[in-house]
């Protein structure tokens, strides 16, 4: 059982969402925007925002692999101590080690760790030749200090808290960067981030809200960590790990599955053959305050309708912007365009006067590949 609903609220209410990726989340992800653009991270320099080397695989993998990827400079930045709500905290050997230790910074002071060049002298660059300061402040991503480093950077990567998700994309794009980064798919609605998803300045990667050999994505915790409805599991060693359902990546890198093209059948065959029955048995229901169809799972997306289609959350990383236009979301957490009316507040999506989860509002793009012509026309207006 990943993380629900209620303990992703418990989560973000108490800050309690201090969730370490694991190096084998990060490869699989990156890998994807490798095969796509063998050169995407080439000259580039990348910051990884509150990441600590000490225990954050993001340092570790980007280090590691900075000759392959041709990297330009790297930088982390770490939060400092004090501020932390984990007991998750250990010095680091890069500081205790290093005459620059200072006691009196060292739980006040974030740190910045950087590489770009064969310090150690070995004949290659790796995590041996991080250097390594305290910043002037607490490392704050929103601090005027981590802002110019984030002017500096060209892509940035990391698994920002959820309960500042929000604030941590509208700096992403305050300065208009590239980014790799971690969310909750409730994110997906919420007013701040949709807008930039229907605009395809935003999507969704490679992996998101998909298990992989049985699993959620699954991050290292803190061992004191505790919540309702989630499953810890506990290594040798005594670390615990958690996974977390509806959980994945968010980036405005280009990867191959964003240009896959969704394989669908013709709304007759859909009400005949699906293997959804509720689509067999209730057809496709209209919305009460939308002239829109409701299609509750994405591969019963039928591919000659040429009006709007209400889909789930979960279409998103299908999506393929060569096929459909996102016109607007609705539901009960917002109504995201407010030159579309909403008559019933922050619903939107009622069915027979029942209310349904957010749904994102679709149509078919103008000659998309997959879509069997009828005698109807698309609309021109959003073709």
């Amino acid at each position: 059982m990943g993380l629900d609903n209620s303990g992703l609220k418990a989560a973000n209410k108490g800050k309690n969402d201090e969730f370490y990726t694991q190096y084998e989340e990060i490869q699989r992800e990156v890998n994807a925007y490798l095969e796509y653009n063998p050169d995407v991270f080439r000259n580039k320099t990348i910051l990884l925002p509150c990441d600590d080397p000490e225990w954050s695989n993001f340092t570790k993998f980007f280090a590691q692999n900075f000759e392959r990827f041709g990297l330009k400079k790297l930088i982390s930045t770490s939060y400092a101590n004090e501020k932390k709500e984990s007991v998750y905290i250990q010095l680091s050997l890069f500081e205790e080690q290093s005459p620059k230790f200072d006691k009196n910074k060292t739980n006040s002071h974030g740190k910045i760790f950087t590489i770009d060049r064969d310090k150690n002298n070995s004949g290659k660059i790796d995590i041996n030749d991080i250097e390594w300061d305290y910043l002037d402040g607490d490392g704050d991503f929103r601090s005027d200090e981590v802002k110019k480093l984030r002017d500096e950077s060209d892509i940035i990567i990391t698994n920002p808290p959820f309960s500042l998700f929000r604030q941590f994309v509208a700096w992403i794009f305050e300065a208009n960067k590239d980014f790799l980064i971690i969310g909750n798919q409730n994110a997906i609605s919420y007013k701040e981030i949709f807008p930039l998803i229907k605009n395809n300045k935003m999507w969704t990667g490679k992996r998101f809200n998909q298990r992989v050999n049985g699993k959620n994505m699954t991050f290292l915790v803190p061992k004191s960590y505790e919540m309702k409805g989630t499953e810890l599991y506990t290594d040798s060693n005594g670390n615990k790990y958690i996974s977390v359902a509806g959980t994945g990546w968010f980036t405005n890198l280009e990867h191959g599955r964003r240009h896959q093209p969704l394989q669908l059948m013709t709304m007759a065959d859909n009400l005949k053959y699906s293997k959804h029955k509720e689509i067999r048995e209730k057809g496709y229901e209209k919305f009460d305050h939308y002239d829109a169809i409701n299609v509750s799972f994405t591969d019963s997306i039928p591919s000659d309708y040429t009006g709007m289609m209400g889909v789930p959350i979960s279409f998103l990383p299908k999506y393929n912007p060569d096929q459909f236009i996102i016109i607007n979301g609705i539901g009960r957490y917002a109504c995201i365009d407010d030159d579309i009316a909403n008559p019933v507040g922050t619903y939107g999506t009622d069915i027979n006067g029942v209310h349904t989860y957010f749904r994102i509002l679709i149509q078919w793009k103008k000659g998309a590949p997959g879509f069997v012509d009828s005698k109807e026309k698309i609309n021109e207006d959003v073709a």
